[in-house]
């Protein structure tokens, strides 16, 4: 089997075009192109790690406060 001619994706074109209009197939492909710079913008947001808290203070064991007292 051969995929369609140049003729035949031309019809197809057309067709797609009178049913939907130039203005709603357009409408279409914006929103679609402002959903995947969202998708990429999320998935470049999750690959950051988390900061880390170095601030952290260690606390010594009970056991070692009662030797100290």
């Amino acid at each position: 089997m051969h995929g369609p001619g140049l003729w035949g994706i031309i019809i197809v074109a057309v067709v797609v075009v009178l049913l939907f209009g130039r203005g709603k197939i357009s409408g279409m492909m914006g929103e679609m192109a402002s959903g995947i710079k969202a998708f990429q913008k999320g998935m470049r947001d999750d690959d950051k790690p988390a900061p880390m808290n170095t601030t952290a203070q260690v606390q010594a064991p009970e056991a070692d406060k009662a030797k100290d007292a």
